[in-house]
């Protein structure tokens, strides 16, 4: 892609977990309404979900109740009732164990659930990333784009596999609980009266010093590894200029300012375990208190069976059991909302990307692009990538069919910015562009695009074998097209020497062969092309001059019959120009053939004096 010419440029960001914001209740409200949307797809594994999560935690919660009953038959007066002990027991097995299985199936159907809302919004991401404009990518840093596809999905299916699962459970299990505990003696539920609302005040109440601690504790982590990746990508030049202490120096500052801040994060943290601990072990103590006062109250014959103060042994055992599964949800609330409000933070990331305007459609009148002759004029072309900065400046030029263009210029004024424009990546804020007489607003894009073949100075290849890679503009070529294509690009003999030959496969970018190889293996790849303009932007600089002189060759074939526009800061390779643009802060100042320009001793006399003498 071209985009060096934008306001940020390739390689902007860096990766590392985003540091989510907190929403106002309105946005949050919609991404639930969203999200729940993408639930509604699976309706019918979502409501047996809900099904599966209702009869399980209503068989856990009878659980408590036959094992008190079995601890009455044993306590019962005249002996032990064993036929009611293995009858109890047995039904408290029973429901233990198909709760269970029925929790492990709940797990199944939401992972399931989730992967499906997963693919579906990963898919979602990535095809509107496929059809967003270039000035998209120019103005967001790629490892902020790469960590909403990857991350942010992530977090959100954490969420949806996990704590969805929780949440549900936990609300039925303190609803259920307390209706259980309340059957059972109402007048021990005044202990949770108390304990209850000291437990939630005290974790609201750290949660809030707590929380800004670990949002700083993962910026410092985002920091070091920020960090590190820039350091580990550049290791050679660091090598080179012998600074690796230095750098190794600067990373032990920052990694001890981010344990610093773990520790610190850790370290406040830890206290709300413990003392949420305390409050249910107090909780429990109270009960017990309670419950051995009525119970001896019950047992003296003061308290009658049925009466609201009557408790049996079995009673007390049940009601602590309850009061474990109901404090421990509420305990647990504010961190599963925590982890909510991270989720959501992260769909509103992933929706932002979703809900970016797209490249705008053609007009729906727009001709297809078709045997193009390659007659290409810009009239007073301006453009800017923002409205407070105009990089061109009335830019005119006309490129008759067959003839070669070449742009030169100092680095940054403008160049690269006249090919966006050729190819529409961007459109002029003012004047036309016309291919063949017409403007290209009247023309589609995919046509207009696939009239070009570039070759660029930043070099892309993909995982795949060579040939892939070669055929990738035209997979309809022939074997022997391609080997043309590699002889003429003088990479055959390379590709020959492998030992697979043309099915060797590429590392991701083709990190296993040098640059130069690189280069060749995309002219190859243009030689192929049938499109009647070419695009170079310094196509032979990571070539060696030997092998460059040998390229020019295999270029001049390949720009046989075509318009071309050729960006090049090496001079030599632009000489049989039919007209050499000169851009110096947008503007053209200087335009003719080689030998006029020479003469007029203008900048690009004194330019091409300062490479060769």
């Amino acid at each position: 892609m071209l985009n060096r010419g934008g306001p940020m440029g390739r390689g902007a960001g860096k990766m590392g977990a985003p540091q989510y914001q907190k929403l106002d209740k309105k946005t949050t409200g919609k991404i639930i309404k969203r999200l729940g949307k993408y639930i509604l797809v699976s309706w019918p594994l979502f409501i047996v979900a809900i099904a599966l999560t209702l009869i399980s935690n209503q068989l856990a919660l009878m659980g408590p109740m036959f094992s008190g009953d079995a601890i009455d038959a044993i306590t019962a007066s005249g002996g032990v009732n064993y036929a009611a002990v293995y009858k109890n027991i047995g039904y408290m097995l029973i429901c233990y164990l198909s709760s269970a299985i029925m929790t492990y199936c709940l797990s199944l159907i939401m992972i399931r659930i989730s992967q499906r809302i997963i693919y579906t919004m990963r898919r979602q991401v990535f095809e509107k990333l496929t059809s967003l404009p270039i000035n998209y990518f120019d103005t967001n840093a790629t490892g902020d784009i790469i960590s909403r596809i990857s991350y942010d999905i992530d977090t959100v299916n954490a969420t949806l596999s996990q704590d969805l699962v929780q949440i549900m459970t936990n609300a039925y299990t303190v609803i259920g609980s307390l209706i259980f505990m309340w059957n059972i003696s109402k007048p021990m539920i005044i202990v949770f009266v108390i304990t209850v609302p000291i437990s939630i005040i005290f974790t609201r109440f750290r949660s809030k010093k707590v929380r800004p601690l670990f949002r700083e504790r993962s910026r410092k982590l985002g920091e070091l590894n920020g960090y590190a990746e820039e350091m580990l990508s550049g290791c050679r030049t660091i090598q080179a200029y012998n600074r690796e202490k230095e750098i190794g120096s600067r990373f032990l500052k920052r990694n001890k300012i981010a344990m610093d801040a773990y520790g610190k994060a850790e370290y406040y943290g830890a206290a709300m375990g413990p003392t949420v601990n305390f409050i249910n072990n107090l909780s429990l103590s109270l009960v017990m208190i309670l419950g051995g006062i009525l119970f001896m109250y019950s047992q003296s014959g003061a308290v009658k069976a049925g009466s609201l103060f009557f408790i049996t042994l079995g009673g007390i055992a049940e009601f602590v059991q309850y009061s474990r599964k109901f404090a421990g949800p509420i305990n647990e609330f504010a961190n599963v909302l925590q982890e909510f409000q991270s989720a959501f933070s992260a769909a509103e990331r992933v929706f932002r990307v979703i809900d970016e305007d797209p490249e705008p459609l053609d007009k729906e009148d727009a001709k297809e692009l078709e045997n193009s002759k390659g007659l290409v004029e810009l009239k007073n072309v301006t453009f800017g990538y923002t409205k407070e900065k105009t990089v061109l400046h009335n830019i005119s030029v006309l490129a008759k069919p067959g003839k070669t263009i070449a742009i030169v210029g100092p680095t940054g004024t403008g160049k690269t910015t006249i090919i966006n424009l050729l190819m529409r990546f961007y459109d002029a804020s003012s004047g036309s562009i016309t291919v063949d007489g017409l403007p290209l607003e009247d023309i589609t894009r995919s046509s207009l695009r696939k009239a070009y073949t570039m070759v660029l100075q930043d070099t892309w290849l993909f995982h795949g074998t060579i040939y892939e890679n070669i055929v990738y503009g035209r997979e309809d070529a022939t074997p022997e097209e391609v080997r043309a294509a590699a002889k003429a690009a003088r990479i055959d003999t390379f590709i020959e020497s492998l030992p697979d030959k043309y099915e060797t496969v590429l590392s991701d970018d083709g990190v296993n062969i040098s640059k130069g190889q690189k280069q060749l293996i995309t002219i190859a790849r243009a030689m192929l092309s049938k499109s009647s303009m070419l695009i170079l932007d310094e196509a032979t600089s990571n070539v060696d001059s030997r092998t460059e002189i040998k390229i020019q060759e295999a270029m001049n074939e390949l720009m046989k019959d075509r318009t071309c526009f050729v960006i090049a800061h090496r001079l030599s390779t632009i000489q049989n120009a039919d007209l050499i643009l000169v851009i110096q802060n947008g503007k053209v100042t200087e335009k003719g053939s080689h030998n006029e320009l020479m003469q007029l001793g203008g900048f690009y006399s004194s330019l091409y004096n300062s490479q060769f003498k």
